[in-house]
């Protein structure tokens, strides 16, 4: 996981909790979850209209 050992993540988690307190964690837990979440829903809706407009597979090329 990006190379990061048990001590660096603790050392990580010591300084967020030092950062926004215990008790804003989960807060900011849950909005990441819902940012994941709509980025994901975003990028899913997105998916069928790129395809679409790289006219790919619709036989329009024609050659001489």
């Amino acid at each position: 996981m990006f190379g990061l050992g048990t001590t660096e993540l603790l050392l990580i988690l010591l300084i967020v909790v030092l950062m926004f307190g215990a008790g804003k964690i989960p807060q900011l837990g849950a909005g990441l979850a819902k940012g994941i979440k709509n980025f994901r829903k975003t990028m899913s809706d997105d998916e069928p209209s790129a395809k679409d407009t790289t006219g790919a597979d619709d036989g329009a090329v024609k050659k001489d």
